[in-house]
């Protein structure tokens, strides 16, 4: 896979990553790809200061998403105000493990894994690693593909609140914990998706173009 890639670059070939096209280059710094005009580069563009900053970023929204009220719940004129562990731990003692399972899944252990992998592979590409090059490709695999299932308490708070409004009996509002918990997710879908993954592999070539 090493070879296959080294060979691609030295002969100046580049794949769309919108459409999968793949265009000689040539010596040119600017070029759009003939089938749907989209940019193409060999390597994203700042990938690395791009993705760090939106990583920095994400690390500093999870702390008030976790802390803050996602929602603030009226009944009867008594009113609660529940964050996402909170909520976990109400359908903990109530019994509903599995709805307990899905959100605490959902809304803390995968956008937390996924801004560690993440933070793992951008130091790894720092130091210019070549150890474990296709389990790190995995990894990334890994955070585009479950990251997106976040969203699950943004969906379910959203519901709520466009469901539960009746008046003073009970009413229910999304507090500034969701907000921050969205922009986590955001974010981290955004870094994802900046971080080239054909970066890790480029230490392993170049050691090998030394030994050539």
């Amino acid at each position: 896979m090493t070879r296959t890639v080294s060979n691609a670059m030295h002969s100046s070939l580049s794949g769309c990553h919108t459409c999968g096209l793949v265009v000689r280059l040539g010596h040119q710094h600017h070029y759009r790809c003939p089938r749907c005009g989209s940019g193409l580069h060999f390597r994203k563009p700042q990938s690395m200061e791009r993705s760090v900053a939106l990583v920095v970023a994400a690390f500093i929204f999870y702390l008030p998403a976790n802390l803050m009220p996602i929602t603030h719940t009226a009944a009867l004129g008594k009113v609660q105000s529940d964050t996402i562990m909170s909520g976990v731990l109400y359908f903990i003692s109530h019994g509903d493990w599995p709805l307990a399972l899905v959100i605490f899944t959902a809304s803390v252990a995968v956008p937390v894994l996924k801004l560690l992998i993440l933070s793992y592979l951008l130091w790894s590409v720092h130091r210019r690693s070549t150890r474990r090059q296709l389990d790190r490709t995995k990894l990334y695999r890994l955070t585009e593909a479950v990251g997106r299932w976040s969203m699950v308490d943004v969906f379910v708070v959203t519901v709520l609140v466009a469901l539960v409004q009746l008046g003073f009996l009970a009413n229910i509002e999304a507090g500034p914990g969701a907000l921050y918990f969205s922009m986590v997710v955001i974010i981290t879908m955004f870094a994802a998706m900046a971080f080239d993954p054909r970066l890790i592999w480029d230490p392993g070539e170049e050691s090998d173009e030394r030994e050539n």
